[in-house]
């Protein structure tokens, strides 16, 4: 659990929130709360055009922060006696993942991304490895079929043994979004809005059924490291390509208010919350440990200890929420420019200002009291 910290500085918050925009971000939005003391702000700007102003209540799409709603809609059924965790996937989905694969593959491994499959973005989306959006925007409003998505997934090249080691994919949550609806029959978007969005008393949060934000929301300005020059706005795309993985809209509110709800038991039990809570290592491609992954979530520790969370970026927005463990402590921010960083003569991405301004914001909304040089805090542990 997360040692108590001084608490909230509301000129400080904004200050460090400023430097986000100082450093190059349009627009960015928080929500930090300590107990019952809570503080929202925004700054920049939402359209770059117009030059409407950023604001903290703005929906946003919140990308694989979805991941964490779906795993608990999992766990609730796994509460409920109706599947197990070390359930094979082939014994629910047979048609789908079947034979040896689909015994060997179990639900628990979807959740921590130890199952081998690969990410289908980059076979949905060739362009991606020539580090182009150009096939994305040629589909920005074609609607996919999850099991088209997850086809693309399981025909690329594994990337390992079923167990072996963590590799993140969106196919394992679009996976788990199809389990949801061959064991309620109902679909997965249905079943979590009413057992965990409804039951956490979230009133912003949706997945979107048109390529529509809806609700005011900010434009989402898309660089593709310097490809989109200037950079483009994705504010409008289909959400099917993202489904269970990352199609969810919500607000930084919503999303701290989710998370306090489900670390204070409002959304599973204790058993299936320390199932949760369960971690694999975070490796690097050189199978360094840089982190630690449970079921749709990730840890990191900070100066003044754990925090339990998750981050997500879509075309043009990102978001980073992270938690302490009895969720009282909290901050949720969201950007509306990404993939700002150039890369380097090895296609890796180089550290950017709004990188270092982003970390020191979230040091001072989780850990107020830690030195300013800190430089090892969330952001650096998984892609924004």
């Amino acid at each position: 659990m997360a040692g108590r910290a001084p608490g909230l500085d509301p000129a400080a918050l904004q200050q460090r929130l400023d430097a986000l925009r100082d450093a190059g971000m349009y627009g960015a939005y928080s929500a930090v709360r300590d107990g019952g003391e809570s503080w929202a702000g925004a700054t920049g700007v939402a359209d770059v055009d117009t030059g409407r102003p950023a604001d903290a209540g703005m929906r946003h799409r919140v990308g694989s922060v979805t991941k964490t709603f779906t795993a608990v809609a999992v766990l609730q059924l796994v509460e409920a006696g109706r599947i197990g965790l070390d359930d094979p996937i082939g014994d629910h989905l047979p048609e789908l993942v079947p034979g040896e694969r689909g015994r060997a593959v179990t639900v628990r491994m979807l959740l921590n991304h130890t199952s081998g499959i690969a990410d289908y973005l980059e076979t949905v989306f060739p362009s991606f490895a020539e580090r182009s959006p150009r096939s994305i925007h040629d589909n920005r409003f074609r609607a996919f079929g999850e099991e088209e998505l997850v086809r693309h997934g399981l025909a690329a090249p594994p990337t390992g043994e079923p167990g072996e080691k963590w590799a993140y994919s969106n196919t394992n949550y679009v996976l788990a979004g199809l389990l949801l609806e061959k064991v309620t029959g109902t679909t997965a978007e249905k079943y979590i809005a009413r057992n965990v969005i409804e039951r956490a008393g979230l009133r912003d949060t949706s997945f979107p059924a048109t390529p529509f934000v809806p609700g005011p929301h900010s434009a989402a300005y898309e660089a593709f490291f310097g490809t989109l020059d200037p950079p483009r706005d994705y504010s409008v795309y289909h959400p099917s390509a993202f489904d269970t993985a990352g199609a969810l809209v919500s607000t930084v509110d919503d999303v701290n208010r989710f998370y306090r709800q489900l670390f204070q038991g409002a959304l599973l039990g204790p058993e299936q919350l320390a199932e949760m809570r369960r971690t694999v290592p975070i490796t690097d491609e050189q199978g360094n440990a840089a982190g630690h992954y449970g079921l749709g979530l990730f840890a990191t520790d900070l100066p003044c200890g754990r925090f339990w969370g998750h981050n997500g970026t879509v075309m043009g927005m990102s978001t980073l929420a992270l938690s302490s463990g009895d969720g009282r402590r909290q901050v949720t921010t969201g950007t509306n420019l990404t993939k700002y960083n150039d890369l380097d003569e090895n296609g890796v991405p180089r550290p950017h200002p709004i990188d270092a301004a982003w970390d020191r914001h979230t040091l001072t909304a989780l850990c107020p009291g830690a030195p300013a040089d800190t430089t090892r805090t969330a952001g650096s542990l998984l892609p924004r």
